[in-house]
């Protein structure tokens, strides 16, 4: 299956560079709001950090600064005085192309003893070739020392986009890293290859051994589940301890999935979208074997960044999930209990969101997706 936008992004297509130029170039500009209104009351909207090259992850370390990544490579922290440090040393060498570059960054559960911290990145390889992967390095100062890469994305293959990049840390102990099919199409129905995953392994990057294809010939065993195509939100609920992704959809179909072991989500068979081309997609429905969304987003949001509100500093929003929006320019609030979830409120930002997490004092941090992006703080309206 092949669509236009496939077509039209080979090399040297010039027309087609020029075109997305002009495209982009039309976007519309907003200025910074100020305040926000929600069903939680107006919010105060504060820029805490800016002049950061399209922050993409975050994380609060134990003593309350912030872990902030940025695409074109560089790790940074935050202070508790909203000073930004200089590049951290220590970091791999990112794929800094397209939708790649430096991605997620999270700590290990147990961080206070062993210092761990995970990035997930896209790796360059040969011939202009890329793959997700994920390693870690212990936090010294500022310094990531004896930074591995503890799982690759297998193949590499070429191309700038969908490289998914989520790293979530389950009650149990495992981690789960969301990836893409890097606009491969196919190869999300093949098990043979990570491409349109979610794995599934042990800190140290080895395979657990109830994985749901681990003694099945020709399949990756850290799979967990397939058939997506590009995921870049994720967090565990924790009322249920269960996973939730948002992954993007073509044109139309975003989806909200609460991943199961060993289930096909459908990607490229069918969608609740369209390709690029507007050639259609069966719908899920069609094929009953394939696992359906809990919810569908036509016109798409363009999830990424997904986090559990638990704090008590905006105690109507205590259990929804807060995804970030690209497309959609703010935070997606959605009630969630049990498998069952509803969009109840879109709090709008005017800026593309690619994180969303939740601070240490209840407030709500957000990283915009911008060449000079920005870090900012939602709080209430004193």
């Amino acid at each position: 299956m092949k669509t236009a936008i496939q077509t039209i992004l080979k090399p040297g297509k010039k027309g087609v560079i020029t075109a997305l130029f002009a495209v982009t170039a039309a976007l519309p500009v907003f200025s910074q709001k100020s305040e926000v209104k929600t069903q939680a009351g107006t919010l105060k909207v504060e820029e805490l950090a800016g002049n950061l090259e399209h922050p993409w992850g975050m994380a609060f370390l134990p003593d309350k600064r912030l872990l902030v990544t940025e695409r074109s490579g560089n790790l940074r922290i935050l202070g508790t005085d909203q000073k930004l440090s200089n590049p951290l040393k220590g970091t791999p060498k990112v794929f800094n192309k397209g939708q790649g570059g430096l991605l997620d960054v999270a700590l290990d559960p147990n961080f206070e003893q062993n210092k761990y911290v995970y990035l997930s990145f896209s790796e360059p390889g040969d011939n202009n070739t890329a793959s997700t992967a994920l390693g870690r390095g212990k936090l010294e100062g500022n310094e990531l020392k004896d930074f591995q890469v503890i799982f690759r994305q297998e193949p590499k293959v070429e191309g700038p986009n969908h490289f998914g990049g989520r790293i979530v840390f389950t009650p149990d102990g495992y981690l789960m890293f969301t990836l893409a099919e890097r606009f491969k199409f196919e190869p999300a129905q093949d098990l043979s290859n990570h491409l349109g995953t979610v794995v599934r392994i042990n800190p140290d990057g080895t395979v657990p051994k109830d994985n749901p294809f681990v003694s099945q010939a020709n399949t990756k065993p850290e799979i967990w589940s397939y058939g997506h195509r590009n995921i870049e939100s994720a967090a565990i609920d924790p009322n249920t301890n269960k996973l939730w992704i948002a992954e993007m959809g073509p044109k139309g179909g975003d989806e909200l999935n609460q991943p199961e072991p060993g289930r096909n989500y459908g990607w490229p068979l069918v969608s609740w979208g369209n390709n690029y081309d507007d050639t259609k997609i069966p719908n899920p429905p069609t094929r009953p074997e394939f696992a359906d969304a809990v919810i569908k987003w036509t016109p798409t949001i363009s999830p990424s960044g997904m986090v559990f509100y638990t704090g008590a500093m905006l105690p109507s929003w205590k259990g929804s999930m807060l995804i970030g929006g690209l497309t959609s320019t703010g935070i997606v609030r959605v009630a969630v209990k049990g498998e069952q979830a509803e969009e109840v409120e879109r709090i709008a930002l005017d800026t593309r969101v690619r994180d969303v997490e939740q601070a240490p004092d209840g407030s709500v941090y957000v990283l915009t997706d911008k060449s000079n992006g920005k870090i900012l703080c939602l709080s209430p309206v004193k």
